[in-house]
This record gives structure tokens, sequence and C-alpha cells, in this order.
């Protein structure tokens, strides 16, 4: 089965970002606006407990923290996507190094950038336009990351929680 880990923000986080993702974001209808902390991966049956058991280690020894959301930005012309860059970096990166050791060997498509994605496969003419009009705006919002999540996919495409993992106060 599939499985990923992300941190889903606040409600007012949320609540931002899906006014922009209900019109820009071919998986709005299949998952709440997320942080990535691991690519999708395969994990067998007999190999969840061992996941599990990891994740609930690394959220037991993992401080609660502050995301910072500051811009909207672009992976383009890697990738055709605009999303909410986090202006705090490091706690999502100890993150994403310390649950990655246990998620198995392998290769991330893309180098890791804890963001929120806002929207994707848009040709480059309409995320000109978007991304032009988006990257004037202010952003200045913050959510107290308490909580990561381990989710899978449904054959449908759509993304369930397995477990929620709650970091230390």
């Amino acid at each position: 089965m599939k499985y990923s880990v992300v941190i889903f923000p606040a409600k007012n986080v949320q609540e931002f970002a899906n006014s922009y993702r209900k019109r820009y974001d071919s998986a709005y209808a299949a998952i709440p606006p997320y942080i990535r902390l691991k690519e999708a991966f395969d994990v067998e049956e007999g190999q969840l407990a061992a996941l599990v058991n990891h994740l609930q280690h690394v959220a037991d020894k993992t401080d609660s923290f502050q995301a910072k959301f500051h811009r909207f930005a672009t992976f383009h012309p890697t990738n055709n996507v605009i999303y909410l860059a986090l202006q705090n970096k490091q706690p999502f990166e100890q993150l994403h190094k310390q649950i990655s050791e246990s998620c198995g060997k392998t290769e991330e498509t893309y180098a890791f950038v804890p963001h929120l994605t806002i929207g994707r496969d848009m040709n480059d003419d309409e995320l000109k336009d978007v991304y032009g009009q988006l990257s004037m705006e202010k952003v200045d919002l913050t959510a107290e990351i308490d909580r990561f999540h381990l989710i899978y996919e449904l054959v449908d495409g759509i993304w369930s929680v397995h477990q929620t993992f709650q970091l230390k106060k």
C-alpha cells in the first residue's frame, strides 16, 4: 500500500490555502492542504508496525514548533507548482530527515523543500499568469505544528489518515 507522512496545518492556514487550491490544485478533492514530510512510498503489511513505531519515536523526541508562511513561490521551470513558502524550514527538514530513515531507501523525485502546494498541473502560461498575481500578495500566516500524520492512498486516489503522531509540547 502507498503511504506518505504529512502535516496538516491549522484551520486558518487551510482555509487560506483552499481559497486558492479549489481553483488551481488538481489534488484539491483528494487531500486537505498539507506539508509533505515524506514523499509517497510503498509499505508491505508486515513492515507497517515497525514504521509506526519509528514515527512514534520521532514524535516523542520532537518539540512542537511554529510554521511561518511568508510568501507565494514556484518550482518553475523544474515543476509547474505554486506553493506557500515557509520562512522557517529547519524544523521541517529535521523531521523529514528523521522520518526518512525508516521509510525505505527509495529515492525521492525532488529535493525536499518544505511547502504547502497551492496549484499544480498548470501549463506554462497559466502558471506565469497566476504566479504573477499571487507574488504581489502579502502573506503572513503562522500555525502551531504539534503533530504529523501517516496517511495512505485509497483505490480512488483519496488520501486518508492511518495514524496521527503528537509532538512534545
